[in-house]
């Protein structure tokens, strides 16, 4: 099984996320791309996601609310640049609890032998934008996202 890897380098404003799914790219991007499958696999376990919106093209807004065990919601939202395709999404990224530290995340897919690579590259407008992400608790729902994008994938193989 891969385990997902998170790079935060030292002065940096970045993370770069990546994990290798047993899967074709395409069904990668389409599990990126489709809100009904987005919905099944984004965030940790412990939350329940809705999505308000999804326009996967180039200038289409996506948000979507995550709501924990005691009712509480986060809800985040972000513009798509370009069209999205397996080759590059580009998406802003904003917690709507800390408003204006927006994130430029590029995500590329790279097939090799039936498997794809999925590198995140999150840019921020700082490393204290950065770091705060990083001790927002996201490294827990990164890589508990990353178990349950493995889960559907092979879910949806096997149909």
């Amino acid at each position: 099984m891969s385990k997902t890897q998170i790079t935060v380098e030292p002065g940096i404003p970045q993370i770069i996320i990546e994990r290798e799914f047993d899967a074709p790219r395409e069904l990668v991007f389409r599990a990126h791309t489709d809100p009904e499958l987005v919905v099944q696999w984004l965030g940790p376990r412990e939350l329940t996601m809705r999505i308000e919106r999804f326009d996967a093209r180039d200038g289409g807004k996506w948000r979507y609310i995550s709501t924990d065990p005691e009712g509480n919601e986060f809800a985040f939202h972000g513009v798509f640049h370009g069209d999205p395709s397996p080759d590059s999404t580009v998406q802003t990224f904003e917690f709507e609890g800390m408003p204006g530290h927006v994130a430029m995340e590029t995500l590329t897919l790279v097939e090799r032998d039936g498997r794809t690579l999925a590198r995140t590259v999150s840019s921020f407008q700082s490393v204290e934008d950065r770091d705060g992400m990083v001790e927002s608790g996201m490294e827990h729902g990164v890589r508990d996202s990353g178990e349950r994008l493995t889960e559907l994938l092979e879910t949806l193989q096997d149909r």
